[in-house]
């Protein structure tokens, strides 16, 4: 996977070509195994031993980046799904560490509706003290908010229709204060304007300590603040805006809460992106056992390693050709 390879067939490939390099550190005595022998192996191999030696491996790479953006979000492996068994396609939840450019961890679901189950077991056994964890709107649920609290970690977490009631409330209390001029509404602002090829993108955040008229606020655990996220865009000449609100156990500074907001939109162009246009998760079609889930762990593990990598200035694709073309880089990179 580090070389590009995406399939059983890759792999064996890659061990028939690169056999007498791998022979200088690996026995081999039957040769390179088949496609159908790492079918099997990836199929029976325990997922969840898997995935602490992934945790563990990944923790002794972290760099200390107080207050780390940690962003919840999860991924469906399109092509996993059997419909002649009645099999779904897997969904994967996984936590991205902003600063580190890492994925600390991962869990799996049958379905994207499952989130709300699998993100508390995945932030149980992820090291989040001192952080601020984001999570879009599915996973904006008061045990979620307890379970971050009892991690020693901060929350932004999004409002959607799935609360209606409290995003109502929320989107009303801005917009009354915003009518005022935020007169007698104490808040802090932060604005960011982005050029770039054709586009003008204008965010806007607000963020407000005043929360005391929010009835339900003693039952989300440390919240602290509500946000606000306004996002104008102009592309050639065609205008569009969205608004979005949040629930937040950070203070209310406006800075502060950019630095979440922006730090979880980065999943989708920093993970999610790369697994699909450098790994070809979506076109996977692995499916028996448990070798779905464990190959989208191996890809997580190869994706860390290359963005880890500092000393080959190229995009993921990039290094993935270097790393099968030079022995030495390809060597440097499984000592990482």
């Amino acid at each position: 996977m580090l070389c590009g390879a995406e399939t059983f067939v890759d792999f064996e490939d890659f061990g028939q070509a690169k056999e007498p390099w791998l022979r200088t550190f690996l026995e081999l005595p039957h040769g390179i195994p088949s496609h159908d022998t790492f079918g099997r192996v990836f199929a029976a191999l325990d997922p969840q031993q898997f995935a602490e030696c992934f945790r563990q491996w990944t923790q002794s790479l972290r760099r200390n980046f107080a207050p780390e953006i940690v962003a919840i979000d999860g991924k469906t492996v399109r092509r996993s799904h059997d419909r002649s068994q009645g099999q779904s396609a897997i969904h994967m939840v996984s936590a991205w560490a902003s600063e580190n450019g890492l994925v600390l961890g991962q869990i799996k679901t049958a379905e994207k509706s499952n989130e709300i189950t699998a993100i508390p077991a995945l932030l149980r056994a992820l090291e989040l003290g001192g952080c601020i964890v984001t999570i879009d709107a599915m996973g904006t649920q008061k045990n979620i908010a307890k379970e971050i609290q009892e991690a020693d970690a901060q929350y932004v977490l999004a409002l959607k229709g799935n609360h209606e009631r409290v995003h109502e409330e929320v989107q009303s209390f801005f917009e009354e204060a915003r009518a005022r001029g935020f007169k007698e509404t104490p808040h802090d602002f932060f604005q960011t304007i982005e050029k770039d090829h054709g586009r003008i993108e204008t965010r806007s955040y607000w963020i407000s300590g005043k929360i005391a008229w929010f009835a339900d606020g003693a039952l989300w655990e440390g919240l602290r603040s509500f946000g606000m996220v306004e996002s104008l865009r102009e592309i050639q000449g065609v205008s569009s805006s969205e608004i979005r609100f949040f629930l937040c156990s950070i203070k209310p500074e406006a800075k502060e809460f950019a630095r979440a907001v922006r730090g979880h939109w980065g999943i989708e162009n920093k993970l999610h992106w790369p697994l699909d246009v450098a790994f070809g998760e979506d076109q996977c079609r692995v499916r028996v056992g448990y070798a779905a889930e464990n190959l989208a762990r191996l890809r997580h593990i190869a994706l860390n390693i290359l963005k880890t990598d500092t000393t080959k200035k190229r995009g993921i694709k990039g290094k993935q050709k270097n790393a099968g073309w030079n022995h030495a880089y390809l060597s440097h990179l499984l000592s990482i």
